[in-house]
């Protein structure tokens, strides 16, 4: 664990650090935790997981507005200390790699722009570190990337292409589940053809997944949900377990984008079936990149079940509330997600209507009774929620979430004083049901 005090300020942070495996780069980081959490007899732990992150100083940059606001409301401080005994919090940010694409590369759709402007080693070795460096995906890569500058420059898409992205695919074990599925699965089955052929994806006048740089975006942006799920469902787990065995803190946990994947899996463990020592006091998923059917108990396509965390609900593993927020100025869940799942243009935002693909940055968690689920507007720092524990809350935060510009919109508009006060509520609410 690597031990940061945010700039201007006393307030310090665990980093928890993962790499692209899965595995905690530094192995007793969270021992360390465990031990800082008994020996400094901690009350409340929490655990926050970024989203689209590249590097550990991106991500430390990222930590120190959130925990900073976090800590910096003092009118909620001084509530905690009243409200929680002996008052002394640990905040711990997780670090792992999951950058799909830089926005730079957004600037253009087509491959032969991307592919013009830097070395195919370049573009090759880009791509490797962002996907998994195995032999079958090296071969399937380097056939990709040796041959999309005579495939774009036909404007059409290849045979030889077309089985060298199904063999990437492939190797990199990624599944079409459709709605309902794993998180890394929620889309429709992967149809390069299709892919290539379908308009869907094509925003401000680029296109964001289409064309043969497109289908390396989509992979790699499949395969950063696969790592936010293997890291929750893996390490982070079994650290959480290990916290609740050892201490009697109560532990909250915040999620962006594909963090709200890492912290779902944490709650839902492996294949969603996992059991905690006892319920999470308080979650709070904010723009989440995750289906807004994710943890329905009932999903109302045909041949579709319940969403891959129903059981997170079913099983009460929820002591207080789960907010989860969403804006209409975040682009990312609105309109690269949906594209990124769906190949038919299937897509709806008409009022009232409901896709089979879409994130809860921009429809809320869905597919859930009402009597368990609330819908709400996101209020100011100074103002007071009524969270009940065991319920979820459907945060529309448009009016504070605004602010961002390029593909992502408002997506990472998030280190707010409002979206630090919503959290602080959820926290309080817990307190409620103790276990």
């Amino acid at each position: 664990m690597l031990l940061r005090t945010i700039p201007g300020s006393a307030t310090q942070y665990g980093l928890i650090v993962f790499d692209a495996n899965g595995e905690e780069r530094d192995g007793a980081g969270t021992q360390r935790v465990l031990k800082t959490a008994v020996s400094e007899d901690v009350s409340n732990v929490f655990l926050f997981s970024h989203g689209w992150m590249g590097d550990v100083p991106a991500a430390m940059d990222q930590y120190d507005r959130w925990i900073g606001r976090l800590d910096t409301l003092a009118a909620d401080r001084e509530r905690a200390a009243q409200i929680f005994p002996h008052f002394r919090p640990l905040y711990i940010g997780l670090h792992w790699p999951s950058l799909p694409w830089g926005d730079e590369e957004l600037a253009d759709g087509s491959f032969g722009a991307a592919a013009g402007g830097s070395h195919p080693d370049v573009l090759f070795n880009d791509y490797l570190s962002r996907l998994e460096d195995t032999p079958a995906v090296r071969f399937a890569l380097r056939r990709i990337v040796d041959g999309a500058r005579q495939n774009a420059a036909a404007g059409r898409l290849s045979p030889e292409l077309r089985d060298a992205f199904l063999q990437l695919h492939n190797a990199l074990d990624l599944r079409s589940e459709g709605a309902g599925g794993a998180p890394d699965a929620d889309c429709e089955p992967f149809d390069p053809e299709a892919r290539f052929q379908a308009d869907e994806a094509s925003f401000g006048g680029f296109d964001i997944f289409g064309g043969c740089l497109g289908f390396l975006r989509l992979c790699s942006y499949w395969m950063m949900k696969k790592r936010a799920r293997k890291i929750g469902e893996g390490g982070m787990y079994s650290f959480v377990k290990r916290l609740q065995h050892s201490t009697r803190a109560r532990i909250h946990l915040m999620g962006h984008s594909f963090g709200s994947i890492v912290i779902s899996s944490i709650l839902g463990g492996p294949q969603g079936r996992g059991t905690l020592e006892c319920p999470i006091d308080s979650v709070a998923l904010v723009q989440g990149a995750l289906s807004l059917w994710s943890y329905a108990s009932s999903i109302p396509f045909d041949g579709i079940g319940p969403g891959y965390f129903h059981q997170v609900i079913a099983d009460g593993k929820i002591a207080g509330p789960l907010i989860a927020t969403q804006s209409r100025f975040d682009f990312a869940t609105g309109r690269m997600y949906p594209a990124a799942s769906a190949v038919s243009n299937a897509v709806s935002f008409a009022p009232g209507e409901l896709p089979r693909y879409g994130a809860i940055g921009t429809f809320g968690l869905q597919g859930l009774a009402n009597e368990v689920k609330s819908d709400m507007t996101m209020l100011d720092d100074k103002s007071e929620y009524e969270f009940e524990p065991g319920r979820i809350y459907n945060l529309e935060a448009s009016r504070f979430i605004s602010h961002g510009g390029g593909s992502s919109g408002a997506h990472n508009d998030i280190d707010r004083p409002e979206v630090a006060h919503a959290i602080w509520q959820a926290a309080f609410a817990s307190a409620e049901n103790r276990r």
